[in-house]
């Protein structure tokens, strides 16, 4: 399968090449030339997200030199528990949070590792993979691609605005792997990853991809948990699942929109963000407007201009058929705080604060009558966000080991000015040896 931009002026690329170059040169995401289409029976006997996933991912990978290695791929990276947990009547809590650094990322940042290993050779040049980060990504990805030879990674995130132990996690890795503390927002880290993607003459240089959700290989593999839980329920129930995603890139959420498009058993997805209102305003029926993120508890979302945006557009043209396909509400802070201080009584459970809002949006849902079966999209572990919750709940949040282990270990970051010259240097210098 060949993908092209969502710009359409660049040319179409197979998955190892798209995978490799991230953005296209155009500025514009890589989607793929026509959705394959299958049926919850294609799935029979593919119970493990291992199998699921290799299934489900087989007609992307079709014609590229990575589809002999696609088994051994996800049973590698997919090798992560992602359970189904009831909380409430009709209402489940997908487990995004059991890998290496306690958040969803891990799936789709492990997956794009081991696909850009299988090809890269020996004698190719090193591969600078440039990440900007709201909070999770950037230390899934440093998980990911840490000591992996012929790769470096460059972290970019918003000094001041990620919780502490998401700061922590970004600088603790050392080795091929450097966190950039950047003077701005997590909008001025994604504007200047762009720009060094875009970038033709530096890529020369220094040859960089991406792992932001703009990555193929980020978003195909995530569309594996959904397809999971979905025909988990399908084969128990009999009923399609519906989902609430919390979201500010809309990676994660475009996932479960394109397994529901490609035909597994997904009803109705609604997205819950917080305070940064762009996509709540349009699918309100207001024009697209992104503009500056705002701070708010649940940081990793702050985002005022989803990237992922233009491949929603490009999964649906119309905008009111795009409008007409998902619902779109957002959470204020005091809303999180509430949810989350009632948590542990109402659910049985603690969430982040990011699924708290997803929690909340569910809640509206059901007073408005709404009683048929939800899964919540829990994305990070409320450990992560100990400063947040623990005042909130009067007692301290148990850690779990793997991420325990990271704590422990020493963490620097370097400052950076929301300057493309300062950032170019930087990714032009020596890389160290991992």
């Amino acid at each position: 399968m060949n993908f092209r931009s969502t710009r359409e002026r660049a040319p179409a690329l197979g998955l190892g090449e798209a995978l490799a170059a991230g953005l296209a040169p155009d500025g514009g995401l890589y989607v793929p030339q026509e959705l394959p289409h299958l049926s919850a029976e294609d799935f029979a006997g593919r119970d493990s997200l291992a199998d699921v996933s290799a299934t489900l991912l087989r007609p992307f990978f079709a014609r590229d030199a990575l589809a002999a290695a696609l088994d051994a791929i996800c049973a590698d990276a997919l090798a992560l528990p992602a359970p189904l947990r009831a909380i409430a009547p009709r209402t489940q809590l997908l487990e995004l949070f059991h890998g290496p650094t306690a958040a969803f990322k891990d799936f789709g940042a492990r997956f794009l590792a081991a696909c850009l290993a299988a090809r890269h050779g020996p004698g190719d040049a090193p591969l600078t993979v440039l990440v900007a980060t709201s909070g999770d990504t950037g230390a899934a990805v440093a998980a990911a691609f840490h000591r992996r030879p012929g790769f470096r990674v460059v972290i970019l995130y918003p000094d001041g605005r990620v919780s502490p132990r998401q700061a922590h996690q970004l600088g603790c890795f050392g080795d091929n792997v450097q966190a950039l503390r950047v003077a701005g927002s997590f909008d001025d880290c994604q504007a200047l990853a762009k720009r060094a993607l875009a970038d033709a003459a530096l890529k020369e240089r220094t040859p960089l991809t991406s792992a932001n959700s703009i990555s193929l290989g980020r978003l195909l593999p995530q569309m594996s948990y959904y397809a999971l839980a979905a025909l988990a329920h399908w084969r128990r129930h009999g009923e399609v699942l519906n989902f609430v995603i919390p979201t500010g890139n809309l990676g994660n959420a475009l996932a479960c929109m394109l397994a529901r498009a490609i035909g597994l058993p997904i009803g109705a997805i609604a997205l819950a963000t917080n305070a940064n209102r762009v996509l709540p305003e349009f699918f309100a029926g207001a024009e697209y407007a992104p503009r500056a993120s705002v701070p708010t508890l649940a940081n990793a979302m702050d985002v005022g201009a989803p990237s992922n945006f233009e491949r929603l557009r490009w999964l649906y043209p119309d905008a009111a058929a795009l409008r007409s396909a998902f619902t779109a509400e957002a959470v204020e802070d005091a809303e999180i705080r509430n949810v989350l201080r009632g948590c542990r009584e109402r659910y049985g459970t603690l969430v982040c604060p990011h699924t708290a809002t997803a929690l909340r949006v569910l809640e509206r849902l059901r007073t408005r009558g709404d009683e048929r079966d939800y899964a919540v999209a829990a994305t990070a572990h409320p450990a992560k966000f100990d400063e947040v919750i623990e005042p909130l709940i009067g007692q301290p949040i148990q850690v779990p080991a793997a991420l325990a282990a990271l704590l422990e270990r020493p963490s620097r970051a370097e400052p950076l000015a929301a300057d493309y010259a300062a950032l170019r240097a930087r990714l032009e210098a020596p890389a160290a040896a991992p």
